[in-house]
């Protein structure tokens, strides 16, 4: 049996899931909440497996619920069931320890089968909230392929432009030839396509390459 803790601060929705969930043979809805400190509290109290959970509650958001249900009972799933689909919204549940999401437009065997995934400790993500985690894995990792194209001379050069060193400074802490430096310097702005001293610092700056 899954033992799911409702929570929805909208009666008509918890009473439509309730009913809905109790058509399925092996579901179990052991609670219901109103708002997000309920949750926690009755999450504790009850320890299901699954917390069926609206991002937008009173009290405490379902997103802070989620982190703390996380906190307290790791074992336990949270399914997130929202009518928001903003995409931070989304990397913030996930990021807050949901394994699942799902929107409440969705067909009801979208969310039992989300349900059944999370009984099994495996993710279940709707079609928009995928492709949320696509595009940012695909975000994450062009810049780090950006990030492996320099050497580790060429990082060793930016950080010392960076920490203001000029030219010759650099050549003779690194015993190479003012020249070569310079060599160094085209090749690093060719290859991160960015015009100028200043934006080649900032460029290393935000994006992690060199510290500060």
């Amino acid at each position: 049996m899954i033992r799911i803790l409702l929570v929805d601060d909208h009666d008509m929705t918890r009473l439509g899931v309730r009913e809905m969930l109790g058509g399925y043979e092996g579901l179990n809805v052991c609670g219901e909440a109103s708002n997000g400190r309920e949750a926690v509290k009755l999450a504790e109290e009850l320890k299901p497996d699954i917390v069926l959970l609206d991002i937008d509650m009173p009290e405490l958001s379902g997103i802070e619920a989620t982190r703390q249900i996380k906190k307290i009972l790791p074992d336990t799933e949270v399914l997130i069931y929202t009518m928001h689909d903003a995409e931070q919204l989304i990397r913030r549940a996930l990021v807050a320890g949901a394994r699942g999401f799902v929107l409440k437009s969705d067909s009801y065997n979208k969310l039992i089968e989300a349900i059944e995934a999370l009984a099994n400790h495996k993710p279940f993500l709707n079609l928009k909230a995928s492709e949320t985690v696509l595009e940012s894995f695909v975000k994450n990792a062009a810049e780090s392929e950006e990030d492996e194209i320099l050497t580790d001379r060429e990082r060793e050069i930016i950080q010392l432009l960076a920490e203001g060193k000029s030219n010759k400074e650099i050549a003779s802490r690194l015993d190479i030839s003012t020249r070569t430096v310079e060599t160094h310097r085209r090749a690093i702005m060719n290859k991160l396509g960015v015009g100028s001293f200043a934006e080649l610092v900032h460029y290393a700056i935000r994006n992690k390459i060199i510290n500060v």
